[in-house]
């Protein structure tokens, strides 16, 4: 068996923890600890494979919203361990859900280095991700019965936000409407449980509670919608992936979507299986030329803004200052 001592060298904390206030880098750092004991398995090659993807970074947004919401929305002493614990399964779920889209998509590369998938093969590292989401959901267990209930539908809706997802593959006929409904299941589903289960736990009013779920899920809206502009715009360097991603594997991002509707000659693009490395360039070309991007640039701001105003619900503190400056951000991700 791996020892945790292993593991906890092999997962660094966050390099912007540093610039969040103190309470929350000691939680975070905290985070990386235990995320690391959760990982020892009695099979090796379990804690290799998940170590493999948590050691390889990550930016931790889910649990940094849920420690930020859990101080910034009520008394951060009473129950600061149960809001650790609870950004810990956040990022165990996250992380088995990476697990299996990358199975899904047959995925090269993840977070700049190769994918679980390519290092150790498709069966072993589905089964990593059912471990991860076995782990997460044992420290459920510790909470109240609401709590275990928001996180499991949460679950539910990321599973229907794949299958969704999967039926519009390559498909032009894919709308507007499609797409946010994807994102909404498959992305801020895990936000807005995150937001509401740290509000709760900080023994907030129910109002506040939901206030800070609006905010959760618009903050995971705005998180995906920037995430689709550097599939087009941004720089591998930087980004750890190739450009062009969703296009070749058929996903109905927002550029995409938006595109198909002013490209023809896109859409037929888009409906093929397979796209030679010079399809790819030219459909990325049609994305820049059909003149969507700032369409997307202007959607990531709109939920930004609507996240916003939910986190003025909030007290002033240095905690609502941060997730404010986190939501811009995760608005505006330079390419």
């Amino acid at each position: 068996m791996e020892s945790a001592a292993c593991v906890v060298n092999s997962l660094a904390p966050t390099a912007a923890a540093a610039a969040y206030p103190p309470p929350i880098a000691e939680d975070l750092a905290r985070v990386e600890e235990r995320l690391a004991e959760e990982l020892v398995s009695r099979e090796e090659r379990l804690a290799t494979i998940a170590t493999h993807l948590l050691g390889a970074g990550g930016k931790r947004i889910r649990p940094t919203v849920v420690l930020l919401v859990f101080h910034a929305a009520g008394n951060g002493a009473v129950r600061r361990d149960d809001a650790i614990e609870a950004a810990v399964a956040l990022e165990l779920i996250h992380s088995a859900t990476l697990l299996h889209d990358d199975i899904i998509d047959a995925g090269d590369v993840r977070r700049g280095r190769p994918s679980a998938l390519r290092t150790f093969g498709a069966a072993d590292t589905l089964v990593a991700g059912d471990f991860l989401f076995s782990r997460a959901f044992a420290l459920c267990a510790r909470f109240e019965p609401v709590v275990i209930r928001w996180a499991a539908s949460a679950c539910v809706s990321l599973t229907e936000g794949e299958i969704m997802q999967g039926r519009f593959r390559h498909d032009p006929a894919v709308t507007l409407a499609d797409y946010v409904e994807i994102i909404r299941r498959k992305t801020a589903s895990l936000f807005a449980a995150g937001a509401r289960t740290a509000a709760h736990l900080a023994g907030a009013s129910p109002e506040l509670v939901e206030a800070m779920a609006v905010a959760g899920e618009h903050i995971g809206l705005a998180f995906q919608v920037s995430d689709d502009l550097l599939d087009v715009v941004g720089h591998p360097g930087r980004t750890g992936k190739t450009r062009g991603i969703d296009l070749r594997d058929g996903n109905p991002s927002l550029p995409i979507v938006l595109a198909l509707r002013a490209d023809p000659e896109f859409a037929r693009l888009f409906a093929r299986e397979r796209l030679a490395s010079g399809d790819l360039e030219a459909g990325l070309g049609r994305i820049h030329a059909s003149g969507v991007l700032s369409a997307v640039t202007a959607r990531a701001q709109a939920h930004v803004a609507e996240a916003l105003d939910a986190l003025r619900r909030l007290p002033a503190s240095p905690y609502r200052r941060t997730l404010e400056a986190l939501a811009q951000n995760l608005g505006d991700r330079s390419a």
